[in-house]
């Protein structure tokens, strides 16, 4: 579960706060005017979260390549397509 850290005392405690609050829970999520806005990861998990976004976007390629979701062409008329040209 998620560790809540106001904007408030971001400001005034700084990274303490968010030692504190990783180290009971791995992950904060920072809250501006009550709203939540942003999450903190140790640098471990989002290279985690990386190293998964990268993996599925790998399978998703192959599995375009298989399905024969693909384009064959020159650099000319590939730089012609994506730029609507």
């Amino acid at each position: 579960m998620s560790k809540i850290i106001s904007a408030n005392d971001l400001k005034t405690k700084g990274v303490a706060a968010i030692d504190m609050v990783v180290k009971e829970s791995e992950e904060a999520v920072v809250t501006v005017r009550g709203k939540t806005r942003y999450v903190i990861l140790p640098i471990e998990k989002y290279n985690y979260y990386r190293e998964c976004e990268l993996e599925a976007a790998v399978n998703e390629a192959k599995r375009d390549y298989k399905e024969g979701r693909f384009v064959t062409e020159s650099v000319a008329e590939h730089i012609k397509r994506v730029t609507n040209a």
